[in-house]
C-alpha cells in the first residue's frame, strides 16, 4: 500500500460553480518533492490540509474533517475503461492517489501512517457535487458516481508531517465497528434506512455525514413517539 502521487490544485475561475468568487481548485496535479499535511482548521472556515492546495468552496469542502482526499488508482483505472478516456492522477480532485489499498472497505476511524511522520484518519467518503460533474463533463455523472459507491476516502490529519510519492501507507489503528467508507456513503445517499446503523462510527465521521445520520435518527425517534400517542 502506497501513495502514487500527492496532488494539489490552484484556484481557477469557471462558469459552473456557485462557490464564492466563482473559482474551484478541483484541477489537481502531482506535486514534486515532499508536501506538508497538517490540520487546516474548523470546517466551513478552513481550506485544505495539503500545503499549496486550494479549496475554494469552504461550505462543503476542506476543514479538519475533510483535510485530505484520497482516491485509488485502481478505481481511476476502472473509470478510465468505463469512460473510455485517460484519467491522470488527480483527475477526480484527489490529494492522494493511492495504490494497493481498498478504500471502499476502509473503516471510518481507521488510521494510516504515511511515510515517516504523518498519521491520517478516515472520516467518510466524498459526496459528488455539480462542480465535480461539470469538471469531468460527463452527462449524469453525479448519479453514476453515486451508484458506483466507490467514492474515495476523506481524511483528517492526526499527526502533521511531510508526504511524497512512493511513501508507504500502513494501517496503524482499526476501530471496533463495521462501518466502511462505502457503507456510510450508501447510507447518506441511496440507502437512508441504514443511517441509524452508521451511528456507531459517529465519533470518527466527518461533520456533514454525522449530522445527516443524527438528523435521520432524531426523525425516526420523533415518529416513534408520535405513534405511541
Amino acid at each position: 500500500m502506497k501513495v502514487l502521487s500527492v496532488n494539489a490544485g490552484q484556484a481557477r475561475a469557471v462558469p459552473y460553480t456557485d462557490a464564492p468568487g466563482g473559482t474551484t481548485g478541483i484541477d489537481k496535479h502531482p506535486v514534486d518533492g515532499p508536501v506538508r499535511v497538517a490540520p487546516p482548521g474548523p470546517p466551513g472556515l478552513a481550506g485544505s490540509g495539503v500545503a499549496g492546495d486550494a479549496v475554494c468552496d469552504r461550505r462543503f469542502h476542506g476543514g479538519d474533517d475533510r483535510a485530505v482526499y484520497a482516491f485509488a488508482r485502481e478505481d481511476l483505472d476502472t473509470w478510465q475503461r468505463d469512460l473510455e478516456r485517460p484519467l491522470a492522477n488527480g483527475s477526480f480532485g484527489e490529494n492522494l492517489t493511492t495504490a494497493g489499498i481498498d478504500l471502499d472497505n476502509a473503516l471510518v476511524g481507521e488510521r494510516w501512517q504515511i511515510g515517516q511522520e504523518a498519521v491520517l484518519e478516515v472520516t467518510g467518503g466524498r459526496i459528488p457535487c455539480r462542480t465535480f460533474a461539470e469538471w469531468l463533463g460527463e452527462k449524469g455523472w453525479v448519479r453514476r458516481f453515486t451508484r458506483a459507491a466507490s467514492c474515495g476516502a476523506m481524511l483528517r490529519v492526526i499527526v502533521p508531517g511531510d508526504i511524497r510519492a512512493g511513501d508507504p501507507i500502513t494501517v496503524v489503528r482499526l476501530p471496533v465497528h463495521e462501518v466502511t467508507v462505502s457503507r456510510l456513503f450508501r447510507a447518506v445517499t441511496t440507502q437512508r434506512e441504514t443511517l441509524p446503523d452508521m451511528l456507531v462510527a459517529a465519533p470518527w465521521m466527518e461533520r456533514e455525514q454525522r449530522e445527516i445520520a443524527e438528523r435521520y435518527q432524531d426523525l425516526i425517534t420523533a415518529r416513534g413517539s408520535q405513534d405511541r400517542l
